[in-house]
């Protein structure tokens, strides 16, 4: 019951994240921007966003180095390679990870 009447300048980083998503999910907008939007997060926080996001309408452009998080969302993806290479995989994440075993890829 406290944590619901605790300034929003107080909250921690985990809390501000949980906040800000909220806030961008009620003003559905066609298309989000996300720089490791798991960080800060426990995992019931992670599963929620993940849940929400799996719903989402529009677009989602993000940057995770969570592996779990990139494999439950992503289509496509997008990898910036030394020497300015960019490989476009449509394609999920496990997918993209099969190719590399391999050796092959797939452009876009």
């Amino acid at each position: 019951q406290d944590e619901i009447k605790k300034p929003v300048n107080v909250v921690s980083g985990g809390e501000q994240g949980r906040l800000l998503f909220g806030r961008l999910m009620l003003q559905q907008p066609n298309i989000m921007l996300m720089d490791e939007p798991t960080n800060h997060l426990d995992m019931e926080s992670i599963e929620s966003l993940n849940l929400a996001l799996e719903n989402y309408p529009g677009t989602l452009l993000f940057v995770s180095h969570d592996r779990e998080f990139v494999s439950s969302l992503a289509t496509r993806i997008v990898e910036m390679q030394p020497g300015g290479v960019i490989v476009n995989f449509n394609g999920t994440y496990d997918d993209y990870l099969r190719t590399q075993d391999t050796g092959l890829q797939k452009a876009g």
